[in-house]
Formats: C-alpha cells, structure tokens, sequence
C-alpha cells in the first residue's frame, strides 16, 4: 500500500481534491451535521452505555476522533458493521487491536437478526454492572453516515418487539441528566429488571479526515458522497489498491469462464445498489435473466482485470507504471462493461458500476484499512 499512499499523498493519482490536509473534519458536510453532533454530546450524558457502528471494511477510517474524549469514561461497544464485506482473514487481526487497548468489539452484520442478539448479548452483559444501581438503562448508537445505524436500529426493534409484544412499539422512558431534570427519550426496550431502552434516533457523526487517503476510503465504502470526491478518483483509488494487493491475478480461472455455484446475494441496503449494473430499461423486479446478467458481468469485469495485470511488465511499486496500468484497465473495463459511449461519459460510466461491484461485495472481501502496528 505503500506505493498508494505516496501517489494520493502527492497528488499524482488522483488530482487536486476537495479535501482540506491537516485540519480535521472537512468543509463540505451540510451544516446540520454539526448541528446534530451538539444533539449527540446532550443524549451521549444520559447514556449508559454507546453502541459505535464502524465499516469493517474500514475499522479506523471509519471512526470519529470528536466522539472519543465524549465517550472518555463511558462503556462503549465497537460494532464493526458488514462483516460480510470484509476479509475475514484479517478481521480477527482488527479484534485483537481494539481488545490490545481493552476495548470491546464485535464483527456484525446488521440485517442479520442472530448477529444482532449477540451484540445485545454483549450489551447486556457490559451493563451488569450497573444494574444493581440504576432502574432504567439507556444505549445509545452512533456512527458516520452509511456504516448501518438504521438498519441496526431496525433489526433491535424487531428483536425488541419479539421480547416484549405486549407492551407498545416505542416505549418511551423519562430520564435526565441532573437530579431534577427530565427529558422524554423514545427508545425500544430490550431487557426488563432493569429495563434497557436502545434510543430509536441514531446519532451521525461528521466523519473525521485528517488526510486525503482517509477520504477516499470512506468515499469508497460510501460514508462520502460520490459527487464530493469524484466516481473517477475513487474508481481510481479502489483500481491501485487491486493492483498493489495483487488480487487480479488470484482470478486467472475466470478467463474460461465460472458456470457453477452461481448465486446473487444482497448483502446490504444502500443507496446504491446491485441493479445499477443493469442495462437502463423499464423490466420487472430483478429475475433469473438479470441474476445471470450481472453475474456475467461481474466474471467479464474480473477477467479483464486478470488479463490487464497478467500482460503487465512495469513496476507496480512505480508511481508512473502504475498509473499506466490503472489507465490500460479503464480502457478493458469499457469492452467488459460494453459502454459505447463516448470516453468522457464513458469514464463516469465505468467508474460508477465499478464503484457499485465493491460496494456489494462482487471483487471480493476487502478491508481497506492497514491494522496499526505496535511502536
């Protein structure tokens, strides 16, 4: 990776961006977010207990460095969220990282209701030991945009609703900060003697980005939105990292073609999705034809990706070579794709359903972040 870092540091891969170097939080996120981060510090206090969704594709790209001092003192539980996006190989890597500084964590997929308990499982066991103190216990969940806070929330609800059908959807519990002061806070009950209430309004954290590299990883896994930063330097971006990773080359069997084990598997709800591959005319709900569509075209993305890089002769530690190859790949990429356009739209076109195949998990399991090592 070293070789990307260089390239996004000096500019040279990804050109003049957006991004202020060196100063924290960035100036393009809409005003409100900063507005609700002060709505956050006010329910944090009330909280016993604060849930982070992170991206495990991204364990430390996607945290909040504002969130940390908030939370100085406060039980916390990192969710690493869309587990099933990241390498499993390296994500017990990443757990024993979080837990080297006593910190708990927890790959989940949050669509998934087994996952989810084990996270309340955790929840309420960190809670214990306030149990004996307190009557009423408050979590709350925080996180960047796009890394599954609803959907978390969502699947609590429905978990919380299955333990306690009997009593109201939202449940709401009176609490307060100081002796004296009270505020209605509606939350979903998930445990009785004593009653934990998970809050139903998840707060968004404005991303933390201290550097360029850091943006495009979010960019990539979506926490950013694509018009900030560009289609292109992302596509970019997520190119030399397949390349500086050699991960192409693990995909030589897909120049014959893969017929067998075919399957779609919807692995998140974005606000992108896997039917952005498909070609743009009125059809019916995906079916068996568009199920074999964007899996051909998947097969053709990775086998051009393959041939690219098999009949490569530079240096891929070489800023220039690199850069040529990333360039030849875009030009494979439009004959894999069948755009027709012309090469301006065609660019955007080719970056955007690239885009798309990383973000559903189509390349593969990734984990973009390095784990730190230790001094």
């Amino acid at each position: 990776m070293g070789t990307v870092r260089r390239m996004v540091k000096k500019g040279s891969l990804i050109g003049e961006m957006g991004f202020i170097q060196g100063g924290g939080n960035i100036n393009w996120f809409p005003g409100h977010m900063a507005a609700a981060t002060r709505a956050i510090r006010d329910r944090l206090k009330v909280s016993d207990l604060v849930i982070e969704v992170r991206d495990a594709r991204i364990p430390l790209s996607s945290a909040n460095a504002e969130l940390q001092p908030m939370v100085a003192g406060k039980r916390r539980v990192i969710a690493l969220n869309k587990k099933d996006l990241a390498n499993p190989n390296i994500m017990h890597k990443w757990i024993r990282y979080f837990e080297s500084f006593k910190q708990d964590c927890l790959p989940i997929n949050a669509h998934s209701k087994s996952s989810v308990k084990k996270l309340l499982d955790l929840v309420e066991y960190k809670l214990k030991e306030v149990i004996s103190r307190e009557p009423t216990l408050l979590v709350m969940v925080v996180g960047v945009p796009n890394v599954g806070k609803s959907a978390l929330i969502n699947s609590i609800h429905q978990i919380a609703s299955a333990r306690f059908p009997v009593q109201e959807k939202k449940k709401r519990a009176t609490v307060g900060p100081l002796p004296g002061v009270t505020q209605d806070i509606a939350g979903f009950k998930i445990a009785h003697q004593p009653s934990i209430y998970v809050l139903d309004t998840p707060g968004v954290l404005v991303p933390s980005i201290p550097d360029i590299e850091t943006g495009l990883k979010l960019a990539a896994a979506g926490s950013v939105k694509d018009s900030v930063v560009g289609e292109e330097r992302i596509a970019q971006y997520l190119l030399a990292v397949l390349n500086t990773r050699g991960t192409p080359l693990h995909w030589r069997h897909l120049t014959d073609r893969e017929t067998e084990g075919r399957h779609l598997d919807f692995v998140d709800k974005p606000d992108y999705n896997i039917k952005d591959l498909l070609p743009n005319r009125k059809r019916p709900p995906t079916n068996k034809s568009d199920v074999h569509y964007i899996e051909d075209i998947v097969t053709n993305v990775k086998g051009a990706l393959y041939g690219t890089m098999a009949e490569f002769n530079g240096i891929l530690e070489d800023e220039g070579d690199l850069g040529n190859l990333i360039e030849q790949q875009f030009e494979a990429l439009q004959k894999a794709l069948k755009i027709p356009h012309k090469a301006s739209e065609a660019r955007t076109i080719i970056s955007k359903k690239f885009i798309t195949l990383f973000r559903t998990g189509k390349l593969g399991p990734f984990i973009l972040d390095d784990v730190p090592v230790a001094n």
